[in-house]
């Protein structure tokens, strides 16, 4: 193996996430994140990553303090936070630091390198197209089998025995990444261009702006008397 090759495979060390996570973020565009588990390893060459800024930012879960929820985004860099959302999806984020100031870096997107057969039965809604199988981070989480009993687990740890490490991969090149609003994001929280993406790459997902829920006219009725 190549010195270069091996590089490119050498696990990201801590100090890499005890950063700002506006450095964070846009460096972790072309890294590699693996995932192992009974049924195997997929690698993922990540292309969509959205930074929060814990308790300065009201698009965090962090924004209004420590909870149970969101206990890892203030334990040490270098772990994984993942929270359960809308009732059926999980997304994977992956914290930064200080430790005890909250931050995380949300994985949106990514392309799989290898292990696509072991993702594209619980992506059967991609049609076996594979640019879609982790094109979102919902669809990221499920591809790589990732809930709640990963919360906390820590991507850097050494030895053989892993379910997530993030590997040096390729970084991308400044002039390849584009920045804009993160997706989904209500209110002020919605203002930051805090999502970053490889631009012109297939597996990015689209942006879609925060769309409040709707409310049904019998609970407006039931408020006003009308």
């Amino acid at each position: 193996m190549s010195s270069s090759t091996t590089a490119t495979t050498e696990p990201l060390p801590r100090a890499f996430f005890d950063r700002p996570v506006l450095e964070v973020a846009p460096d972790l565009l072309g890294r590699t994140l693996v995932r192992r588990s009974a049924e195997g390893t997929i690698t993922l060459r990540l292309t969509e990553v959205e930074a929060y800024a814990g308790e300065i930012d009201p698009g965090s879960h962090a924004f209004r303090g420590r909870t149970a929820r969101n206990a890892t985004m203030f334990g040490p860099p270098g772990h994984a936070y993942v929270y359960f959302t809308y009732g059926m999806w999980h997304c994977l984020n992956l914290v930064c630091g200080p430790e005890g100031r909250a931050s995380g870096v949300l994985l949106r997107a990514g392309e799989v390198l290898s292990g696509a057969e072991l993702a594209r039965p619980r992506r059967a809604a991609a049609r076996g197209r594979d640019h879609e199988l982790a094109k979102g981070p919902a669809r990221l989480a499920t591809a790589l089998e990732v809930d709640r009993a990963l919360d906390g687990t820590d991507v850097c740890a050494d030895g053989e025995e892993f379910a997530l490490r993030v590997l040096a991969g390729t970084p991308v090149a400044p002039e390849r990444i584009a920045t804009g609003p993160r997706t989904g994001v209500a209110g002020d929280g919605g203002v930051h261009p805090w999502r970053f993406w490889i631009t012109g790459d297939p597996t990015v997902s689209p942006y879609r702006p925060h769309q409040p829920r709707r409310r049904t006219r019998g609970l407006d009725a039931g408020v006003t008397g009308s």
